[in-house]
């Protein structure tokens, strides 16, 4: 089972990335509305990025494995 801490520094990492994604598909959106085509699908690329960071964190497998003594 995991920590407590383990579970609040997972969750305040995935909400980081989840509002930089946001932002950065705002900012995408009005790149895109000034007609700043490529400023946009690089911003549309990172958001996508960080919502995929979002996504993976937390313990990978091996860390939930327990050793045998």
């Amino acid at each position: 089972m995991r920590k407590p801490s383990i579970i609040n520094s997972s969750r305040s990492k995935s909400e980081a990335h989840l509002k930089a994604a946001v932002n950065l598909f705002n900012s995408a959106s009005e790149q895109a509305e000034a007609g700043e085509l490529k400023s946009a699908a690089v911003s549309i690329l990172k958001a996508l990025d960080q919502e995929r960071r979002a996504g993976v964190i937390g313990p990978q497998i091996l860390q939930l494995i327990k050793p045998t003594p």
